[in-house]
């Protein structure tokens, strides 16, 4: 019987020493696990912390919810929001949805440059879906999608709304 509490007293203390790192995953993985279960109530419940704190998959994956009703009230200024504060730490996901939306709203100069900089991350179809808006685009609004392009990968995705 000691040897079961000093040794779960040691993984106790193992924990404490490594910090976040040893409980940080679990929430995250269990949150997505029942968004990808359409729990989304239980998602909401694990992920809304996380995306407070600064998880850019929690803050992705918020936004989708707000964007389709998933467990909320659909509100694409919501979803437009949790994207940004992702987008805004490289998540190639929540850059083509920025992207996308944007495009839907005829911002075509946001739109491509959302999806600009998702490309350049090599996101699957963000060039197409670029291309896309860029077909729908003038000359003057495709050379200031450009230079904002260029302006938010300078800043490391900070700048760019």
């Amino acid at each position: 019987m000691r040897n079961g509490i000093l040794c779960a007293f040691i993984l106790a203390a193992f924990a404490l020493a490594l910090g976040d790192n040893v409980t940080s995953a679990a929430p995250l993985d269990d949150g997505m696990a029942a968004y990808a279960r359409q729990d989304y109530a239980t998602a909401l419940k694990l992920l809304r912390p996380l995306a407070s704190g600064g998880n850019a998959d929690a803050q992705a994956t918020i936004g989708t919810m707000y964007d389709a009703g998933q467990g909320v009230v659909q509100d694409f200024d919501a979803a437009i929001r949790w994207w940004q504060l992702a987008a805004a730490q490289g998540h190639a996901q929540a850059q083509v949805n920025l992207g996308l939306i944007y495009g839907v709203r005829q911002d075509f100069v946001r739109a491509y440059m959302w999806l600009s900089v998702a490309a350049a991350q090599h996101y699957p179809n963000a060039n197409i879906f670029r291309q896309t808006f860029a077909d729908r685009m003038n000359k003057q609004q495709l050379a200031a999608a450009k230079t904002e392009t260029q302006q938010c990968e300078a800043s490391r995705y900070k700048q760019c709304d």
